[in-house]
């Protein structure tokens, strides 16, 4: 019994540590076919997966409008190419930090708690802490502006994928499908026939894996069981989760200012999870 209570919490964990791990095995491929030839690797592969499992097709008669899966599709494509090309000019784990500032946002303003000012200054101190611990001259303002901007789509596509989330994995395959029909031609300009290498291919593989499929599995089972909070708490770690693989696998250090705002970042969504509220429909 006790196993069985804890199996949510690890897989919810084991989602996230997936996801961040797969980001930064992304970045090692960035010197072979680019950020924009990992997005399509990412995207294309796990589209045809998807595709295949959950029959996307099925979707006709759900009352999910065409235009609103396009949508959802589009932001999907966006989000992950921008963030991408965030990982190329920043550390990933400031890039994760600051691209959490979308869902975070999106929460706040669907709030209605007066703490809420209190999750805004810790997210802007966290951000400062970020810039002020540059010391070593790591963040470039491209990477930042990716990142804000890739945050920006993050939080559309929490706002959107509620709408679309009556069709469950049918939704996200057809999401999938539809980010990869942008990303694969972007993908492909970029990195010609690299893309076709069979290494090239095995570690987009892994990535789409790690950082697409598995976690979706896991969240899947760990969203049925666990309260949304709950849920949204474990998450609030992504920061400091990507720091630890960005530090194991791609050797990127931060200064402990770095490490600090990292932690703000953590804190304003842990507290934005547990006390946000939202507003009473009219």
């Amino acid at each position: 019994m006790y196993n069985n209570q804890n199996l949510p919490f690890i897989a919810a964990f084991s989602g996230m540590v997936c996801v961040q791990t797969g980001a930064a095995f992304a970045k090692m491929l960035f010197p072979v076919v680019g950020s924009e030839g990992v997005a399509a690797l990412r995207l294309g592969i796990s589209a045809i997966i998807l595709f295949v499992v959950f029959r996307p097709w099925t979707l006709f008669n759900s009352g999910i409008s065409c235009r609103t899966m396009m949508v959802y599709g589009i932001v999907m494509a966006l989000m992950n190419l921008l963030i991408y090309r965030a990982f190329a000019y920043i550390p990933v784990s400031i890039a994760i930090s600051i691209e959490v500032m979308g869902p975070l946002t999106a929460a706040l303003l669907t709030s209605r708690q007066k703490t809420d000012l209190l999750w805004i200054l810790l997210s802007a101190f966290g951000l400062f802490l970020l810039s002020a611990g540059d010391i070593h001259k790591t963040i470039d303002i491209r990477g930042v502006a990716y990142s804000i901007t890739a945050a920006f789509f993050w939080g559309l596509y929490v706002i959107i994928g509620r709408k679309v989330s009556a069709g469950g994995g049918r939704s996200v395959a057809a999401g999938m499908t539809i980010a990869a029909f942008i990303a694969v031609p972007i993908g492909a300009a970029h990195a010609g026939s690299s893309l076709l290498i069979p290494s090239v291919l095995f570690a987009g593989l892994c990535v789409a894996l790690l950082s697409s499929m598995l976690p979706f599995l896991l969240d899947m089972y760990a969203m049925r069981c666990l309260p949304s909070r709950v849920f949204g708490l474990l998450l609030s770690g992504s920061p400091a989760v990507s720091a630890l693989a960005g530090w194991l696998i791609l050797h990127e250090k931060l200064t402990p200012l770095q490490c600090g705002g990292i932690l703000s970042v953590m804190a304003a969504c842990t507290g934005c999870t547990l006390f946000a509220r939202p507003r009473p429909s009219s």
